[in-house]
């Protein structure tokens, strides 16, 4: 499961008017099911060379795919069919692990709340509901 989208060389992915890009992939912004789509539409636009194709999967961007998971994300890996993602709920708050479920869309995140990031590395490294 991926999706592609259009970036610019400096940062920012492009938006639906063709001619802006927002620092945050996020729903305005114009994704492709595949890179040939893509490069349809790379072709049309003026700069190409400033323009690329990037895919976005659940492990690289998973605030696109889970709506639910807020927060800043410092870590992802895959287990089965969840990414687990080591996410600060919001600035300054104590970390915590997200499981989200690429089947049905769900985000849990686990009761223990970790006070730094030493302290959540272990149980992300060997995370097993």
């Amino acid at each position: 499961m991926s999706i592609f989208a259009l970036q610019s060389l400096a940062g920012g992915f492009l938006d639906e008017d063709l001619e802006h890009f927002n620092k945050i992939f996020d729903d305005w912004c114009v994704q492709f099911d595949t890179y040939e789509d893509a490069m349809n539409i790379v072709e049309t636009l003026e700069n190409q060379e400033a323009i690329d194709i990037v895919e976005i999967t659940p492990l690289s961007y998973p605030k696109y795919f889970f709506n639910n998971l807020q927060g800043t994300i410092h870590a992802t890996r895959q287990i089965d069919d969840e990414i687990i993602c080591i996410v600060e709920p919001f600035m300054g708050s104590s970390f915590r692990i997200a499981i989200c479920n690429l089947k049905t869309k769900n985000v849990k995140l686990t009761k223990t709340h970790y006070k730094n990031i030493p302290s959540i590395e272990s149980a992300f490294a060997s995370f097993r509901e």
